[in-house]
């Protein structure tokens, strides 16, 4: 460390490194250095161009602060690496440290994984980035990626707790079966008061009439009960990844929280591919109260028995025969 002293030093704090941030004019220094310079400015305005401490050039800062400006990982590297070797102890300057999160490397030994890769959502080292399998790929700090993905997650409870789709969808559904129903119980009541008046000899032709009502009590389940069903199961899958965000949330460590963060967002993907089922306002034809109040009840008791069966169906809204 020093041999290399002199290169590693901060221009502002005379020390050591930490979080070494790289201006438009190519030199570099410590964040919080570059923050300070910034404050005993009076109505600094974010944008405006400042002096380089080390070459006097005007630069810009970002609107977002010294945080937005790009990190020089390699000069990061480097002072890790000469604080990891040197002797238990000995001063290491601002005392910055690996961060526990950060082991070392496999692919390349006693490189630490400093770096987290935005391609792969893992950490790397810096070999890996320019000699490895990840290079090329986007990158970023970890404690920045999960600041960002942090916020991103924001968003995504936004989406789930929005005025949801299949909910709507779902009363959308229960309403129309149960205004089918409350038809077909219109309907039964009427047959039940007709057929109650006639005598025993008419009682087949009340149950034959009943029973194809029955049969289309069976028609509406099988149309509307497997669309309620799948409805209701991605009700349950979001619940399910309210729960999981809750958790996602959380989670303390950075790099899991990242992890399960993506999981998440691959479920919600998915669950918003899946499509909803549009139902279709329907009817029954015939209805047997009309049937009853226009037609039989015209017809002389005793050919009552001699009247077709009716056989009621579930059609589309004003497609009558």
């Amino acid at each position: 460390m020093d041999r290399l002293e002199e290169e590693l030093t901060c221009a502002i704090c005379c020390d050591i490194f930490e979080d070494p941030r790289v201006l438009s004019c190519s030199h570099t220094f410590c964040r919080e250095c570059l923050q300070g310079l910034l404050q005993p400015e009076p109505g600094f305005c974010t944008g405006k161009p400042v002096s380089c401490p080390s070459c006097r050039a005007r630069v810009a800062i970002p609107a977002a602060g010294p945080q937005a400006l790009p990190i020089n990982f390699a000069l990061k590297a480097v002072i890790e690496k000469c604080q990891r070797e040197e002797p238990a102890g000995a001063g290491t300057g601002k005392g910055t440290k690996p961060k526990p999160e950060a082991g070392m490397c496999q692919a390349h030994p006693q490189q630490p994984l400093n770096i987290y890769c935005l391609q792969d959502k893992r950490l790397v080292c810096g070999q890996c980035l320019t000699i490895g399998e990840h290079r090329g790929h986007p990158i970023d700090d970890l404690r920045s990626a999960c600041r960002k993905g942090r916020e991103a997650s924001g968003k995504l409870l936004e989406e789930l707790t929005d005025k949801s789709k299949v909910s709507l969808c779902a009363s959308r559904l229960q309403e129309h079966k149960a205004r089918c129903q409350s038809a077909l119980e219109s309907d039964r009541e009427a047959v039940l008061k007709y057929f109650n008046e006639l005598v025993d000899a008419l009682e087949n032709k009340k149950a034959a009439v009943l029973s194809a009502l029955d049969e289309l009590n069976s028609s509406i389940s099988r149309e509307y009960d497997p669309l309620i069903e799948e409805v209701e199961k991605l009700k349950l899958e979001e619940s399910e990844l309210k729960e999981l965000h809750s958790a996602v949330q959380n989670e303390k460590s950075p790099l899991l929280f990242l992890e399960k963060l993506d999981g998440l967002q691959q479920r919600l993907h998915a669950l918003k591919q899946k499509r909803l089922p549009d139902p279709k306002p329907v009817e029954i034809y015939p209805r047997m109260e009309k049937l009853i109040q226009h037609k039989w009840s015209n017809t002389a008791i005793g050919q009552v028995h001699k009247l077709p069966t009716p056989q009621p169906q579930l059609i589309r809204r004003n497609q009558h025969h």
